[in-house]
């Protein structure tokens, strides 16, 4: 059982590569991005794994504070689980102090659900972790709704947002990152409370 000095991995899915930097598959990365630069961290390669990785601390300074290991996989969504596994180990990690910021399609774009094990419900990523590590991590699900008309799921999460949904992405990349902040500072419930919608 984890207790409250263990480090949490904080894992932000996407794609490595500029050609997917904006895509909705990304917005695990870019919550990552904005939690590296409120601790004032940049990402640079893992010595250990197919990753890129910041250390820091979040949460108000004093007994809420935690000591935090962001996470970008560069392997692709599809096999992120190695890389995680392997800085999960490396850091000595509990598998419930493992979170993953990823996209979800069967929520509405900009809502956020915040919950502990679960299905992959057909996410790559998710995928990939379960099969290396089993269920038992936190999730910070960002809806992204589903695709209109006939579009296929991969072209759609491949795409970037639209310039519609572009105008409240900065507000909402924010709100998710505090959400991420509130699960490791206070707690699953407290973060569900204040987050879930």
């Amino acid at each position: 059982m984890s207790d409250a000095t263990d480090p949490w991995l904080i894992v932000g899915l996407g794609n490595p590569g500029p050609e997917f930097a904006a895509n909705r598959h990304n917005v695990g990365f870019m919550v990552a991005d904005l939690l590296a630069t409120r601790i004032g961290g940049k990402f640079k390669r893992a010595q250990k794994a197919q990753a890129q990785v910041v250390e820091g601390r979040v949460g108000p300074p004093g007994p809420l504070s935690r000591r935090v290991v962001l996470v970008k996989p560069l392997s692709y969504m599809n096999l992120s689980g190695g890389p995680v596994t392997a800085l999960r180990d490396f850091y000595k990690v509990p598998t419930d102090h493992v979170v993953a910021v990823h996209d979800e399609l069967d929520i509405d774009y900009g809502t956020l659900r915040l919950k502990l094990g679960g299905g992959d419900n057909g996410h790559n990523g998710l995928k990939s972790m379960t099969k290396a590590m089993g269920p038992d991590y936190h999730r910070v699900r960002f809806g992204i709704g589903r695709p209109p008309g006939r579009m296929q799921v991969a072209d759609f999460v491949l795409k970037d947002f639209s310039s519609g949904e572009r105008k409240e992405l900065g507000y909402l990349v924010d709100r998710a990152a505090d959400a991420v902040e509130a699960l490791v500072a206070e707690g699953l419930e407290r973060a569900q409370s204040a987050y879930n919608s």
